[in-house]
């Protein structure tokens, strides 16, 4: 508004100066101005809204002029604005992040215009993820036990009331892990919840990095948690990572411009989230389903391990995967909620992932991911204080097919009682062997 009025004063006084014809000034109508930002200027504003707020905690306040030096690259940035602008539905939103194996984000982009909106809808927005959120439920599936290859029935179940059913509203029996992640198969997700947990998925979830609420109903399994898209990118930056810690960053050093060194970023202890083995069945896993499943989208012709996520209604369309070391999360959707025809994760998100990322990766080296499943090694005891547990060491247990006995640190007579349970002959000491560590295509 100030810069229209002061527009006008200007037309006003070249008008009273004979500069310009008093038609001439009373035709020019500054209102109708259209501003035309350049994309990639336009859309660095959403990296710079996110990183320089947070130099406060980072330099004391700045009595001089500083040289902030970041990690965004302008040739990835380009790209993802050419992949939005050229694959974003009409009157839809869209937002992307691109991480570096250390958490450096390359890319970001928060919404199809700056000038438009300022919201960041990659770090700011939060949405359900849809199935992109089966990368936690089957995290927690191989962490306890289950491997890619193991076997589960594909088959209508109902929990609590809730009968999920599969996008292709067919059941196709007994399938592997690997084949009911690559086609999203939700009736395998919900059995998994069940047998694992939801609790357990969403403590998944929560160590690599979720920071907005998580439900645990049965239904969790199929993304009904509103998370943001740089949360989303960096748990799946994890399972890159072969299972340790990355956090995103943007802000690498910070100068005067004489070069004096006001901040850098200090090297960051690497944190194992899950274990190595787990990331190798995961990753074995994501890149079936861009080969061979839901993801094929985003194909571009070098090993991509990766996820597609849409809402009902086709609210809201995810793809999230990695490919060369660099990890790059796609929302589309619209601000308001409404459905956005086609937009399945499958289809534009995926396009826009693989658009940006020929690009992003094409000049690094094409790397094979690790995905050979190694289970470690069990020592097994067979008595029954190691079976158990020694009081106060807050080991919990199962007994065949008995219920969980909990904690079994607890008083003296649980422990006698669970003893008395495991006993199968009267006058006979419990005896029992051991649960046994979890072996493939169990």
């Amino acid at each position: 508004k100030a810069a229209l009025d002061r527009s006008r004063v200007v037309l006003s006084v070249m008008a009273d100066a004979g500069v310009i014809s008093p038609s001439v000034a009373a035709a020019a109508r500054p209102d109708q101005v259209k501003l035309a930002a350049g994309p990639q200027q336009n859309s660095l504003r959403y990296f710079t809204d996110w990183a320089l707020p947070q130099l406060e905690g980072l330099i004391d306040e700045a009595k001089e002029p500083i040289d902030v030096w970041t990690t965004i690259n302008p040739d990835m940035q380009a790209a993802a604005d050419a992949a939005i602008l050229k694959y974003t539905p009409e009157a839809a939103q869209a937002a992307l992040v691109a991480l570096d194996r250390d958490g450096a984000v390359r890319a970001m982009i928060g919404g199809r215009d700056y000038v438009a909106s300022i919201y960041n809808r990659g770090t700011q927005a939060v949405r359900q993820p849809g199935s992109a959120f089966k990368l936690f439920v089957y995290l927690a599936a191989l962490e306890a036990g289950m491997t890619p290859d193991s076997k589960m029935i594909d088959e209508p179940v109902k929990i609590d009331g809730w009968s999920p059913r599969n996008n292709t509203k067919e059941y196709r029996g007994e399938m592997t892990l690997r084949t009911a992640f690559t086609n999203s198969v939700n009736t395998i997700a919900a059995q998994i919840g069940q047998q694992v947990g939801t609790p357990a998925i969403a403590a998944v979830a929560r160590r690599l990095g979720l920071t907005t609420p998580i439900n645990t109903q049965p239904s969790m399994v199929l993304g009904t948690s509103d998370v943001r898209l740089i949360d989303m990118a960096k748990a799946f930056a994890v399972v890159q990572a072969k299972g340790k810690s990355v956090t995103p960053y943007g802000i690498i050093k910070v100068t005067t411009p004489s070069g004096r060194l006001l901040y850098e970023r200090p090297a960051q202890e690497d944190l194992q989230l899950i274990d190595p083995w787990v990331a190798a069945g995961m990753t074995d896993m994501m890149q079936t389903a861009v080969s061979a499943g839901t993801g094929r989208a985003a194909q571009i012709g070098r090993p991509v391990a990766g996820k597609t996520g849409t809402t009902s209604s086709n609210k809201d369309g995810w793809f999230l995967g990695f490919s060369s070391g660099i990890t790059t999360g796609v929302w589309i959707g619209r601000d308001d909620a409404k459905p956005v025809p086609g937009l399945q994760g499958g289809r534009a998100p995926a396009t826009v992932f693989a658009a940006f990322m020929q690009r992003a990766v094409a000049n690094r080296p094409v790397e094979k991911f690790a995905t050979d499943v190694t289970l470690p090694e069990w020592t097994l005891e067979t008595d029954e204080e190691a079976y158990l547990g020694e009081l106060g060491n807050g080991v919990d247990q199962t007994l065949d097919g008995l219920s969980d006995v909990g904690p079994v640190a607890a008083e003296d007579a649980e422990y006698q009682r669970v003893i008395d349970e495991a006993t199968r002959q009267e006058g006979q000491p419990a005896r029992r062997t051991p649960p046994q560590p979890p072996r493939p295509n169990q």
